[in-house]
């Protein structure tokens, strides 16, 4: 570990003289910029100086760079989602969440609904749901509603509800559902905030 730590340090030197001199930066600019002396940016340059974090944290902002760059900080991975689909009664569901509890996020693809009498459920939470693709049907109670692109919808889950096509085509949705009846907040800011 102490010689990986000592490789990084090791490095850092002709990285911030290497990033300088892509500035057309002298070290007396830099400086005057930083706060840092000539000496003490001489010396982190050559590896005469270990690099401090508040040091790191004065160059990185005067290059406009994040500390990463400046020590060569491997990349932290894949930044995708690779959660598994899962169907049940024909419709896809597509887990967008990791952590349990707390409100769940998911992309629904619901097929052409069969040709069978819509049956209501209820159970504990809140979801709310937007269409993205297609016409979804709605049996929310006693009412029977059709939901369109860029629509969205939210309810209380103890409320006998149904969802399905309303066209002869697929439908694709996002749900956030709270199995503990945690509601949607949405906060808009203006422009002038």
């Amino acid at each position: 570990m102490e010689d990986n730590l000592d490789n990084v340090l090791t490095a850092v030197g002709p990285r911030l003289r290497t990033l300088r001199r892509q500035r057309e930066t002298t070290l007396a600019d830099l400086s005057a910029t930083t706060g840092i002396s000539v000496s003490t940016l001489s010396r982190l340059e050559s590896g005469q100086r270990r690099p401090t974090l508040e040091l790191l944290l004065l160059l990185s902002q005067a290059y406009g760079v994040q500390i990463d760059e400046l020590i060569g900080a491997p990349p932290t991975g894949d930044p995708r989602v690779h959660l598994r689909p899962v169907t049940h009664n024909g419709m896809t569901m597509v887990p967008l969440t990791r952590r349990a509890g707390g409100v769940q996020a998911y992309k629904l693809i619901i097929p052409v609904s069969p040709q069978r009498p819509p049956d209501q459920k209820t159970h504990e939470g809140y979801e709310w749901i937007y269409v993205l693709n297609g016409r979804l049907r709605l049996l929310l109670g006693d009412k029977d509603l059709v939901i369109t692109p860029g629509e969205a919808a939210e309810f209380d889950t103890r409320i006998p509800h149904w969802f399905g096509t309303a066209d002869p085509t697929p439908v694709e949705v996002l749900s956030l559902f709270g199995r503990q009846g945690e509601r949607v907040h949405l906060r808009a800011r203006s422009v002038h905030d």
